[in-house]
């Protein structure tokens, strides 16, 4: 959560799989002149660069999701190092410096935290970015999910500094991105229950009623 009592929210995106939904979601933020943060592996990043220079020139910001994706529960201190380093070179190489989308973001793999690796990752001169609510979108229909649970998700744990999970793409490469389209159902709610989408890189400059960001976690 950001730690706030002001009806803001902030929209955020997961990116390992695919780029199925990309398109899609960037134009709905564009219709409706939303800001958002992706949060990117470094192999996805060496994969998709295109996307990584898209996302940037959409004005976007880009966070660091490692680089393979690990549970880092399962990684010494170095691998964890190695885990963050490796994705912030990869997110450079592929351009996301461009329109200063890069931000000094984190989000572990798997919401998988710990005190001390947080300790870790801020050493790296990263804050900790988790969620409220993830709408769960990624699981797909074969996970059971469906556009109006996805949505309703977001809805349920709207409430001042809420951070909403969204993902891009499809663990299993399909071409229905449910994430996708319930985003603009979720965005036009926000909307009409009075609240605004904030983008995360302005908590770099605290200001009254907002967040630090030595860690954020959901």
């Amino acid at each position: 959560m950001i730690r706030t009592s002001e009806p803001v929210v902030a929209v955020t995106f997961n990116a390992a799989w695919n780029d199925a939904g990309l398109d899609s979601v960037l134009d709905d933020l564009a219709r409706r002149h939303t800001p958002a943060t992706f949060f990117l592996t470094g192999a996805f990043a060496d994969r998709h660069p295109e996307v990584v220079r898209k996302v940037a020139a959409a004005g976007h910001g880009l966070g660091n999701h490692s680089y393979s994706h690990p549970y880092f529960d399962d990684l010494t201190a170095a691998g964890r190092r190695r885990e963050v380093q490796a994705a912030d070179q990869a997110l450079r190489a592929a351009g996301a410096v461009a329109g200063q989308s890069l931000t000094p973001f984190f989000r572990f793999p798997y919401s998988e935290t710990s005190a001390a690796q947080i300790d870790e990752v801020n050493g790296l001169g990263f804050a900790d970015i988790e969620f409220t609510t993830d709408t769960n979108g990624w699981k797909g229909t074969e996970g059971g999910m469906t556009v109006d649970l996805a949505v309703g998700r977001a809805l349920d744990a709207l409430r001042p500094g809420a951070i909403v999970q969204m993902h891009v793409g499809t663990s299993e490469g399909g071409p229905e991105v449910i994430d996708a389209q319930a985003l603009p159902r979720i965005l036009d709610a926000i909307t009409a229950r009075g609240y605004r989408v904030i983008d995360l890189r302005t908590l770099l400059t605290p200001v009254a009623g907002t967040a630090d960001t030595g860690d954020l976690p959901g």
